[in-house]
Formats: structure tokens, sequence, C-alpha cells
């Protein structure tokens, strides 16, 4: 009977825990990480709670999905050590990385909607196999110069394999739908580090249809981490006015 703690402005760590699926051990771990404020101690050494710790429960598991664990962590940290501004600026940050990588599906969007079809191979193309060519035919399609495509190799953007016959470098289908991808967001102005991961999503997509599906799965995951943030900025800023 003398645990049975709970009142209107008194909480047990399992009264926290319950509320939100959670273990006691993983609220007293919270609050020694600083996401909740320093519980109060009765005479025998037990952690008591109020509804101000459950507001800042719930606004750290509010803040978790729109912002990852490690950002809402410091968010909470700071407001519990009275620096706002400095809650206020992770908040900005994510804020910042979500309309980045907006603007990054926004690219490859158009990247894809601007590809050329792939044309039938020229009769006087020179290729090693159906599908090939070589990197001086690729280059003059694309309009770069052949150091280009070598440059883009260097950073992952295309694979040519070698012609066991000549040793020069022969392009097929896939690295030529990789070619016109990476010219079409160079054109938008992306740099080589910021276009290989997105050349590593079409080949694990196997091609660019595939990448399609992939695409509409990435969109709807920026919506929702964006009506995360939305949701946490309302709780976040329930526990704020309650810490006033």
């Amino acid at each position: 009977m003398a645990r049975n703690l709970q009142t209107r402005d008194h909480l047990r760590p399992i009264d926290l825990a319950r509320g939100h699926g959670l273990s006691t051990q993983a609220v007293r771990n919270y609050e020694e990480a600083g996401i909740l404020p320093a519980a109060a101690r009765t005479p025998h050494g037990y952690r008591t709670y109020t509804p101000l710790h459950a507001r800042a429960l719930g606004a750290f598991l509010a803040l978790v999905p729109g912002h990852g664990h490690q950002t809402a962590m410091s968010i909470m940290r700071a407001v519990n050590q009275s620096a706002v501004d400095e809650a206020f600026g992770l908040i900005d940050e994510s804020h910042a990385q979500l309309l980045d990588d907006r603007r990054t599906l926004r690219a490859v969007e158009r990247a894809l909607l601007d590809l050329p079809p792939t044309p039938a191979p020229r009769p006087d193309a020179a290729v090693s196999r159906p599908g090939g060519m070589f990197v001086g035919t690729l280059a003059l399609e694309l309009g770069v110069r052949p150091a280009t495509l070598r440059k883009w190799e260097r950073a992952g953007l295309v694979r040519p394999h070698r012609d066991p016959l000549t040793g020069y470098r022969v392009y097929d289908e896939a690295d030529v739908r990789d070619a016109r991808l990476a010219h079409q967001l160079r054109r938008g102005g992306y740099l080589l580090e910021q276009i290989a991961p997105l050349i590593t999503q079409v080949r694990a997509a196997g091609g660019l249809e595939p990448l399609e599906a992939a695409l509409r799965d990435w969109r709807g995951r920026l919506s929702a981490r964006g009506r995360a943030m939305l949701t946490g900025a309302a709780e976040l800023d329930a526990y704020l006015r309650e810490r006033c």
C-alpha cells in the first residue's frame, strides 16, 4: 500500500508506462536521458511523477515519428534545460531536411519524366553486343564529352564493362538508362554525390518502371513525416505551455 501513490498530481512510473505501452524501465531511462524532467522522490526513494511528466512523455513520443529518436531526444533535453531556442533550431533543421528531401524527389520525378524513350541502335553505331555502345557514341547522344562519362563512372553513376577484344568501355542498356538519368539530374543542378544514391535506387528497383512505385512510396513517407511533424509540434506546444 505504501507505493500506491497515484493521485491527480502524483503518478507512479507504471502509470506513465501503461499509458504509452512502455515498460517502467523505459520511463526511468527517459528520465535519466533528460527527456523527462527529474522526478521527485518519496522518503523511501521511490520516483513520483506529475501530469507534466506525462505531457513531456507524450510530446517526446509524438516527436519521434517526424524527427527521429535522436533529434526528438535532443529537442526534449533542450526544452527541459530551458534552452527553447536550441530546441526550435533542431526543429527547423528537421523541416529543412524534409524540404530538401521533397526537392530531391521532385528532381527525380522530373528527370524520369524528361527521359527520352530508348532509341533503336543506329546501323552505324559502334556496338559490341545488342544494346551496348562505346563511350564516344553514348557521349555524342547525350551531348557530353567522353571524359564526363568516365568521371561519372568513377563516381559510380555508370558501370560499363570492358569489351574483351578491344578493352574499350561498353555501356549496356542499363548503363545507358543510368547515364540519361544522371544527365537529367546534372542539368537540374545536382552534384554527383547526390545523384549516386538515386542511381543506386534505380538499380535496386530493377529499372525505371519499378522505381515509379518506389517513388510513390517515397512521396507517401514524406507526407506522413510532414503530418507527424505537425502532431509533434502540437504536443510539444502543449508541453511548453504547461511548463510556463
